[in-house]
Formats: structure tokens, sequence, C-alpha cells
């Protein structure tokens, strides 16, 4: 019923080297991510897009991690849009739902992945997101800030992002139609006018984006292990 796509064609340039790769809490990256998705109960299979040159390491990881739901490693394209659309290029004809997660978040939690799975069932269209605690402003180019920005009813986006599947095969056809540039799922979907469930989450479940993140991602992952030991 549910695919899961996990996008990991990105190459890291601001990390300076492949950050899917790297060491946390004694799993690569990328092995956390699959993992949240492996246990997940409401997917069934998965879809891993990658950097061609990454396929090698990426089999060893679900042999390593005994992957059960892994059914594709897919060539990724040259922009994060490009291989989420040849994630769908991909489905079985029997998916329903699709979810969609960048692989550099890691922290995501099974139990996450079906809150928005459930909700995506009644609505059509969920997402995970954050609500913004920090005080915002806008500023001019000179850095000089202008004015406040209102955080009522501020939202990250985050990921998963989960759909049906004729919903986010109809808009990513929209995009590629109309030449069009997203940076997320979400933002294909309200290209059509339709709505799109938030599920707020208050757990962290960032981006690693830095290489200060890689440490704090450490952090709690060895504090979830030891908890879950105990």
């Amino acid at each position: 019923m549910l695919t899961a796509i996990i996008v990991a064609a990105g190459d890291s340039r601001r990390m300076g080297f492949d950050k899917l790769f790297a060491s946390i809490a004694a799993r690569p990256v990328i092995a956390h991510t699959i993992h949240a998705f492996e246990r997940a109960a409401c997917v069934d299979e998965i879809l891993v897009v990658a950097r061609e040159d990454r396929h090698t390491e990426i089999n060893t990881i679900v042999r390593d991690g005994n992957f059960k739901k892994v059914r594709s490693i897919i060539p990724g394209g040259k922009h994060r849009q490009d291989s989420v659309r040849t994630g769908l290029e991909h489905l079985e004809a029997t998916a329903r739902y699709v979810a969609i997660h960048d692989a550099a978040r890691p922290l995501i939690m099974a139990e996450q992945i079906e809150r928005v799975f459930a909700q995506s069932r009644i609505h059509a269209a969920a997402s995970l997101a954050e609500p913004i605690s920090d005080t915002l402003k806008y500023a001019d180019s000179e850095f000089f800030v202008t004015s406040p920005v209102d955080r009522h009813q501020l939202y990250a986006m985050q990921t998963p992002q989960v759909f049906e599947r004729q919903l986010i095969e109809d808009a990513y056809r929209t995009v590629y139609a109309e030449n069009a540039s997203v940076t997320d799922e979400v933002s294909a979907v309200e290209r059509l006018g339709r709505k799109v469930i938030l599920v707020p989450n208050k757990d962290l479940n960032f981006k690693i984006t830095y290489p200060r993140d890689l440490a704090l991602a450490e952090f709690v992952l060895t504090q979830r292990i030891e908890a879950a030991a105990n």
C-alpha cells in the first residue's frame, strides 16, 4: 500500500564530504534513515534514489542492515525534484500511497512515519512539520532589520511527506509541464490547488547540513538507543 522513496542523490557541497555515509551512533547516516522506514509497519517497500557511484556502498549497507523492504536502488537526477520524479517512475502498479523522505534526516522514527501516513489516508496529502519557536525578522540587503515576522501558524517543513499516488504523480506532471522548480513535494501539490495537512512534530528531525549537525545527531541517537535498552 505505501512505498517510501528515500532521496539520497545530493552532492553534499555544504559539508565538503558525502554526509550520508558519515558514521553516527555506529552506523552511516543513511542506514539510520532506512532503518526507520524498515521498522514502520505501514511501509511495504523502499526505493532508494542515489548517485550511481554510491550504489555499491548502499547495497552493502542494505545487506549488513538486513533491510528486507529495500526493493531497488535507482540512479538519481541532477536536482532533488528530478530524483523524486525518477522514484515515482519506478513505483509498482500496486502502490497506492507514496512517502518521500530526505536521506539526510536520520532522526526520523517509525512512529512519526505512521502518524503522517494515517493523516494522508484521510486527507490525501500530509507532511511532518515543526512549529517555529524562534523570533523571526525581515532584513534588507545590508542585513538591517526592517520588520518582524509573526511566527503564529508558521511551520518549518520536514519529511516524510506522504501522498495518494495519483495526486503526487499529477503534481509532478504539472511541475514539469510548466518547467517549474520545487524544493519539496508539498510545493508541487500546492500548484494543483490541493490542500496538505501538517502533522506537527516536536521531536528532533533536522536535516544533516553542516558538520556540526553530525555531533548533535550522534548525541540524540545515542540517547534514544540507551533509553530503548533500559
